[in-house]
Order: structure tokens, then sequence, then C-alpha cells
């Protein structure tokens, strides 16, 4: 699958070594990576559900 389409966090400070996740759309529903490791990290896919349970945990409604 393409590396296009990943959105970090909006809570991502911007610096370089800050802990950020990335999100993208997928048929699935969402996939989420660390963005510190890029196209290195593994791709986690989450259906619906358990992206906005991922959400929920995190904080973010």
């Amino acid at each position: 699958m393409s590396q296009a389409g990943w959105r970090k966090s909006s809570r991502s400070s911007g610096s370089q070594d800050s802990a950020c996740v990335e999100a993208r759309p997928a048929p699935s529903g969402f996939q989420v990576r660390d963005s510190k490791l890029g196209d290195e990290s593994p791709i986690l896919d989450l259906g619906a559900a358990d992206f906005t349970g991922l959400l929920r945990a995190a904080g973010r409604n």
C-alpha cells in the first residue's frame, strides 16, 4: 500500500523526538503507525469501532 495519506496526531508537539501517532483511512477502516519509525513502523489495521475506541482511550472524543 502507498505511504501517502498519513496524518499526524494534532497532539504532536512538532518536535522530531516527540512520540506521535499517524493514521490514515483504509478500506478496512483505519491504519495507525508510530511516526518516529516512519516507513519502518508496523502498521495496525483497525476497524472503525476499534479506531474510535482508541481515540476515546487516548482522551480524544
